[in-house]
């Protein structure tokens, strides 16, 4: 009998204490304690995961026309986001090859539409490796328009220009390309 009312007092005291009414008031999320509401899937930063494909071109010094068109375009939280996307990816060098003001154009608020679709042209929804990839392959592309896949030897190339480098980020993958792709 004793032990039973010991154990009666002892799960009396515990239900007591963790139904105890929580008294303390949530904190909102506010500037003020360092917390940013504004802040969407680019902004998440941890330590511990795969960067996705704006993490990636955003630390590539190969890139920075790139990043600074994705910005201009307002497609950081579309290629942050879970995807997976293939992005081909032109270098600074490519860039350059483009006649005298364009990218600066383009770059402008009131080309936002066009820059959209120029990026949008480099974007498939879906991972594709070289690997898989086969000559004379088409895919659609986000903002229209298809691209083609060659095959030289053991090159691959994407209308024409060749898939220099392939990175493996945690949204998609990037394929690093030495031209501008533009919509046929």
């Amino acid at each position: 009998m004793k032990k039973t009312i010991q154990l009666l007092v002892l799960a009396g005291s515990l239900l007591v204490f963790s139904c105890k009414e929580n008294n303390e008031t949530p904190q909102a999320a506010t500037p003020e304690n360092g917390v940013d509401l504004s802040v969407g899937q680019e902004g998440v930063v941890d330590e511990t995961s795969n960067p996705n494909i704006v993490q990636v071109a955003s630390g590539s010094k190969d890139h920075t026309t790139l990043v600074a068109a994705v910005k201009a375009a307002g497609l950081v939280t579309s290629l942050s986001n879970a995807g997976p996307f293939t992005v081909f990816a032109p270098t600074n060098a490519a860039f350059d090859k483009l006649p005298a003001g364009t990218v600066e154009d383009l770059l402008k608020p009131e080309k936002k539409g066009d820059l959209e679709n120029i990026l949008g042209y480099h974007t498939y929804v879906g991972s594709l490796k070289t690997e898989y990839m086969q000559d004379g392959q088409e895919f659609d592309m986000v903002f229209g328009g298809k691209v083609k896949i060659t095959k030289q030897g053991d090159k691959t190339f994407v209308n024409g220009s060749e898939i220099v480098a392939s990175i493996p980020t945690s949204n998609g993958i990037i394929h690093v390309i030495g031209d501008v792709l533009l919509p046929k």
